[in-house]
């Protein structure tokens, strides 16, 4: 990969201290195993949001493949569809919603809310007609974090030939993701009254706002920092996780991305109060190392880790981890 586009992918804001405390929150955490529980053969599947996931992993919306690799999302969707993944398909993919989908396997689309409403319900519309079974709305970006590696690169735009093919509106012309910063919760509302996806909110820290997700008719919430790439010195989100889950009381699942590495990670996150994770990062450095058949074996061997993991933890099913299995240390 060329080294711009490794920094763009591996970078965050500031000093990137988010970016390592997501991955330190999870070395701070020690599993308490349970024994003799006749676990058998273990069972990882679960639904989130009316879609059936053969593991609580699904693979985060993170922009521009084809920095990382000539074949793209397509590849992604290849490799998470022959793992059994579900892919959240991003708004700055670079390749649109409708060549991802061809790919197969199933998918979600994570959308910015635009300031411009009717281009927001169009793409909104072409996530629906290529199959995309839920709507990701990250609400963690009214504006745009400071991202240092990128600034000190002069990377602040794409290469010629390259382009956000989801941001075509009808006439064919390439609009610029804008960050809304006169975007609240009625835009939630407006969303819920243009389709009949199930919406989760991605960027959820903290518990007043998983209250409000819980009012306004969210689907799911997505504990998330954006990866450590919008606001430096945010919570890292395992820390965040517990007081989420306590604040949305069982009424909708809470899932969480930042920092996941292993199964191990998956297995905390679980016993914590995820419903499941996403993870960005190790899919890209897979896909620029192996393409789709890389992406599908770093998705295997999680969930591979998540399926030994779960069993030496002493559950059969993820729900069977409970709080009390994880301590700080």
């Amino acid at each position: 990969m060329d080294p711009v586009h490794q920094d763009f992918f591996e970078g965050g804001a500031g000093r990137e201290r988010t970016v390592s405390a997501n991955e330190r929150a999870f070395e701070r955490r020690w599993i308490v195993p349970r024994v003799l529980r006749a676990t058998g053969e273990r069972d990882l599947r679960t639904t989130v949001a009316g879609t059936p996931l053969a593991a609580p992993v699904l693979v985060a919306p993170t922009a521009f493949h084809r920095l990382a690799h000539p074949d793209g999302e397509v590849a992604t969707a290849r490799g998470a569809a022959a793992a059994g993944t579900t892919m959240v398909v991003s708004m700055a993919a670079t390749q649109p919603v409708e060549e991802i989908a061809a790919a197969g396997g199933t998918l979600w689309f994570q959308l910015y809310p635009q300031p411009d409403l009717d281009f927001t319900g169009y793409v909104v519309r072409r996530a629906e007609s290529a199959g995309c079974l839920a709507l990701v709305v990250t609400v963690d970006s009214p504006v745009f974090g400071r991202r240092e590696r990128d600034l000190r690169n002069g990377f602040t735009d794409l290469p010629s030939g390259y382009t956000c093919e989801n941001m075509r509106d009808a006439t064919g012309r390439v609009r610029s993701i804008g960050m809304d910063a006169t975007a609240g919760w009625d835009r939630i509302a407006w969303l819920r009254g243009v389709t009949e996806l199930p919406i989760l909110l991605k960027g959820i820290l903290h518990p007043e706002d998983a209250r409000l997700a819980v009012e306004h008719g969210a689907a799911g919430v997505i504990v998330s920092n954006h990866g450590g790439r919008q606001l430096d010195g945010a919570i890292p989100t395992l820390d965040a996780l517990p007081a989420v889950v306590a604040a949305v009381n069982g009424q909708l699942p809470v899932l969480l991305d930042g920092g996941v590495r292993g199964g191990i990670d998956v297995v905390i996150a679980l016993a914590l109060g995820a419903r499941a994770v996403l993870v960005g990062r190790p899919v890209v450095r897979a896909l620029a190392a192996g393409g789709a058949v890389g992406v599908r074996e770093v998705l295997e061997r999680l969930t591979t880790e998540l399926d030994q993991a779960l069993g030496l933890a002493g559950a059969r099913r993820p729900a069977d981890l409970t709080p009390d299995q994880v301590v700080t240390g």
